[in-house]
């Protein structure tokens, strides 16, 4: 059997979830494998959080999530910063 590149696409299935998916698919190759993980799912969510994803969608492939997904997520600190908790 020939050996497959392992694309995991982390979704929540939002809109701009499907819509990485089907882009993940239209441009994936034979020797790609992609698997879907639906964040609702505990085991999912608890992988997600093993591998850092701070945001989705997010596209992990052969264990390492791309430069693309990484990186970004909810900053407390930005938000204080931005205003958050701070009387007008």
């Amino acid at each position: 059997m020939a050996k497959k590149r392992k694309i995991e696409v982390f979704v929540a299935g939002c809109p701009v979830c499907n819509e990485t998916v089907e882009e993940v698919r239209k441009e994936a190759c034979p020797s790609c494998e992609i698997t879907v993980l639906d964040m609702n799912r505990p085991e999912n969510a608890e992988r997600a959080r093993t591998l850092g994803i701070r945001s989705l969608p997010a596209v992990v492939i052969d264990g390492k999530q791309a430069d693309c997904c990484s990186g970004r997520g909810v900053d407390i600190e930005t938000l204080k910063n931005a205003g958050l908790g701070k009387p007008l």
